[in-house]
């Protein structure tokens, strides 16, 4: 692409901008029937309203597909791990996706190539809420999907696959099923056994019942029986494939689980009555009727239901209920469905159910879980491919697997997963070298995620992996301030309480830093001398954090492990951890924390921007404000943390702030559809506790001379000879460093139509951009430090402007990149130099935010020539924080 670079000489440049996508980090919708583990070994599941995708195997989102306007409900592979020996040869695998707003959309992906697109969208849609969506592969080339909702009705889909990648998907809808006021919430499809042709289908939800209709692969679907026993809503069903007996396929299992926190699986076998007798269940339901079961008939065969087993062992809602998908059998192209069942519950458990061998009793042969603070457990629950992984999805957004890694005998270990926020990411940054990123959320957790380099599990390459979580609050968190400057590393949030609050790197986190990235491990040593806290504890209600000190001895510590409890009551202390490799969840939400140093008090309402100066010296903060009192800029000196100043300009919310690169002004932009320049001025003070005193020393003739003593070597920076040891300090006097700041506003301008909600600073000069609602994005100028002028307005976009970041690169003169993102999460780059701007890159939609783009962050680099690779941050409202690597080749 061609750019103008306008200066005094006109020159062209070629520059090539490419992007790719290097991390993704977002957490799972909080919803029954979201997740689908399919026989591509990919993993499906709605965050917020898109359908996101994740390996197991390299515990990596992999992409996010835009394509739904509302919350993603439910998510389900075609074909599934179930039916996958049906269709061994299937290059392209689809997705069925349904959301809150009745929609259902298909989506294909290129199992090769992993090219993903969007297929079609439903020409029917529900008329509210999907709750869940079913299929099974009756060819390998037809499949029959049902999928139900809240609005009472449940759909029957025929859906014919393709002939080739990339070709032309028909799904029509074959009946409609009115089910009355009590929604179904839960479907399984299966084939009959025996009767080819008959399908049937069983549905469950709000009535307590098992329905099940009969139909033919063309639709018309009657009911045919339902099976009472539960005491609660039915919340998940599965068919298992026909089983044999003789040779011969003659029967089903299907297995339901309720919240009266049970499990029933119930047989589904042939009848001996002839097929033109009275259908029995028709008749007065007795005492014998009941314990047989109801009989029904499909076709020229009638089946018998009755109930097969009890399953009681889980403390609370049974959420999912899944058979172990089929295995081959040693003969070739012969497969069986191992007797096996995983279920997960609220009770943040999962279970594994076999037949005991000898009396075929079923019992509970595997059980794992999590242990956390939070009393509410998983959603669902997902068998691998294989059989040999499990898979929860939880109340925290969050995944939880387990993989059998024993050999003769079970041992089922922990796994690591990708993970994310579960609601709107409002601000992200980087730490102040760049080693790791860092973002808050209203899901109240602050989130550290950073490229860990392992090459025995991840290969030769960084894959980035959430390391801590230093916050869990008890507020929705909006903003957050990366402390700059020499020091450990330290952060500012504000929340919803109206309170800032400073949190200080723990000695466990810098480890683990330390093993995350090898290469900076010699910077990091120097900070752990100094840090005696080793981690950080958790108060009852989820505020402030205690510290926990090194100095805590090795049996207390046993005596705190031994002493965990899960109950509701109490909330275990923390063990502070150094990571050797990314952690799992259970270790992120109990033993990453950070302590709390310090509480800012001053504003009167929540807390929404922050930022902080590149010297490390202050930090900037403003509250949601209908008032012009209410909407003061309040700046805090670093470390003594006291409030050195109440900048008044805006009437309205600031929506954001940031300070030049040299840190001589500072910008912000506000509802009130203005912006503000301030000078900042800071000085230092040198303060003695008593008069300085005059040292005397002798020199090597032996003559006696007096020493001038600098101020900087009291202080601590001149060396030895002033002060005891050599080390710049002197025992007999005190010096206190003291800044003075002082501030002027130089320019307020009504610079939008409508709200700025967003602005930054050219890396190279005094100018800056804002972008507004207005759909705009405007360019400006300090001049002599006393004035502001409008350089240029880019062209219109097509949406509002949500969040800019500029950054520089060599070649560009005196200009750079400038990243745009917008309210429908689109992302573009724009190059911006002497006064003229040109677009470089708009990025591809599914590599983007699905809604809003809260926030946009380069990462620090230092490129010495025209080529290089930069990295962009991003958060945004649809739940997930995203790394882009941007490469500039001239």
């Amino acid at each position: 692409m061609s750019l103008e670079s306008n200066s005094s000489v006109e020159v062209e440049v070629e520059v090539e901008v490419r992007v790719d996508t290097e991390f993704i980090g977002a957490g799972c919708n909080r919803i029954v029937n979201n997740v689908s583990w399919g026989a591509c070994d990919l993993v499906s599941f709605g965050s917020q309203n898109a359908v996101a995708i994740f390996c197991p195997k390299s515990a990596q989102i992999l992409t996010t597909l835009p394509g739904h306007k509302s919350i993603v409900n439910c998510t389900q592979w075609i074909p599934s791990t179930k039916d996958a020996f049906k269709v061994p040869q299937n290059e392209e695998h689809f997705i069925i996706s349904g959301s809150a707003d009745g929609v259902i959309i298909v989506w294909g992906m290129c199992f090769k190539k992993r090219k993903w697109r969007q297929v079609m969208e439903a020409p029917q849609p529900h008329m509210k809420g999907v709750t869940c969506i079913v299929g099974i592969m009756i060819s390998q080339t037809i499949a029959i999907i049902a999928s139900t909702s809240s609005d009472g009705t449940v759909f029957i889909w025929e859906m014919i696959l393709p002939s080739s990648i990339g070709g032309d998907c028909k799904l029509s809808c074959l009946e409609s099923l009115v089910v009355g006021s009590k929604p179904m919430v839960a479907l399984s499809l299966a084939e009959l056994p025996g009767n080819t042709g008959h399908m049937v289908l069983a549905m469950g939800g709000l009535d307590n019942k098992v329905h099940l209709y009969c139909g033919e692969r063309t639709g018309k679907f009657i009911h045919a029986c339902e099976l009472k026993g539960h005491t609660d809503w039915i919340r998940s069903l599965d068919f298992s494939l026909p089983i044999c007996t003789n040779g011969e396929k003659d029967s089903l299992l299907l297995v339901s689980s309720s919240q009266d926190r049970s499990i029933r699986i119930w047989k589904l076998a042939f009848h001996d009555s002839p097929a033109n007798s009275e259908v029995p269940y028709r008749k007065g339901i007795s005492l014998a009727s009941y314990i047989e079961g109801p009989i029904f008939l499909a076709g020229c065969s009638s089946y018998q239901v009755s109930l097969e087993s009890l399953l009681v062992g889980h403390e609370d809602w049974v959420y999912s209920v899944e058979w172990q998908p089929p295995l081959r059998a040693s003969e070739e192209n012969v497969w069986y469905q191992p007797q096996s069942i995983l279920s997960a519950s609220m009770d943040k458990t999962m279970m594994i159910w076999r037949p005991e061998r000898t009396t075929g009793i079923w019992i509970n042969a595997v059980t794992v879980g999590e242990l956390s603070h939070c009393a509410l457990g998983f959603y669902g629950s997902s068998w691998g491919p294989h059989g040999d992984s499990i898979l929860a999805h939880g109340y925290g957004g969050s995944f939880h697997l387990w993989k059998n890694v024993g050999v003769d005998v079970q041992n089922w270990q922990p796994q690591i997963v990708p993970s994310g926020h579960f609601a709107a990411v409002t601000d992200v940054t980087w730490a102040k070298t760049g080693e790791y990123m860092l973002s808050v959320s209203h899901d109240q957790t602050t989130r550290i995620f950073s490229p860990w380099r392992n090459e025995v599990r991840f290969g030769d390459r960084n894959s980035w992996h959430e390391i801590s979580r230093p916050q869990v609050h008890g507020h929705d968190i909006n903003c957050v301030a990366v402390i700059k400057g020499k020091g450990n590393h330290r952060f500012v949030s504000g929340a919803d309480e109206k309170v800032a609050r400073v949190f200080e790197a723990p000695l466990s986190f810098l480890k683990t830093l330390n093993h995350a990235m090898p290469q900076q491990s010699n910077c990091l040593e120097d900070a752990q001398d100094m840090v005696q806290i080793l981690g950080a504890n958790m108060s009852a209600l989820g505020l402030s954090q205690k510290p926990i000190y090194v100095q805590v001895t090795n049996e207390a510590r046993e005596e705190k492990i031994h002493d965990v409890s899960d109950s509701l009551e109490t909330i275990p202390d923390a063990v502070p951890i150094v990571l050797t490799e990314p952690p799992i969840e259970e270790q992120l939400a109990w033993h990453t924390l950070w302590p709390e140093s310090h509480k800012l008090y001053g504003h009167g309402n929540e807390l929404f921007s922050l930022c902080c100066d590149h010297e490390g010296k202050l930090v900037a903060s403003s509250c949601k404000a209908q008032s012009a009192i209410i909407a003061e800029i309040w700046l805090w000196e670093v470390g003594s943390w006291k409030a050195v100043g109440r900048l008044q300009s805006h009437s309205l919310t600031v929506t954001q702030m940031e300070f030049s690169h040299d840190d001589k002004f500072l910008l912000s932009v506000s509802r009130d559809r203005q912006f503000s320049v301030f000078m900042i001025k800071r000085s230092v003070r040198y303060m003695f506790d008593r008069p300085i005193l005059l040292l005397f020393g002798t020199t090597t003739e032996g003559i006696m001379t007096r020493l001038t003593v600098s101020i900087a070597g009291w202080v601590g920076g001149a060396g030895g000879g002033a002060g005891e040891g050599g080390n710049g300090r002197s025992k007999h006097s005190k010096v206190e460093e003291v800044g003075e700041v002082s501030y002027q506003l130089i320019a307020r301008h009504e610079a939008h139509k409508r709200i700025i909600w967003t602005c930054s600073w050219n890396p190279y000069c005094h100018e800056f951009a804002t972008g507004s609602r207005d759909k705009t994005v405007k360019i400006w100028a300090v001049q002599n430090g006393t004035s502001v002028k409008q350089l240029m307005i880019l062209p219109q976009f097509k949406n509002s402007i949500t969040a800019l970041s500029w950054v520089g690169h060599s070649g560009s003169g005196n200009g750079g990149l400038l990243a745009i993102g917008m309210d429908d999460g689109l992302i573009e780059l724009w190059r911006v130099s002497g006064g003229s701007a040109a677009p470089a890159l708009r990025f591809h939609p599914f590599l983007c935010h699905v809604s809003t783009v809260h926030r946009l962050a380069w990462r620090r680099n230092n490129i010495e020539d025209g080529d290089g690779i930069m990295q962009l941050a991003s958060c945004g409202a649809d739940h997930s924080v995203r790394v882009f690597q941007v490469n500039i080749s001239r």
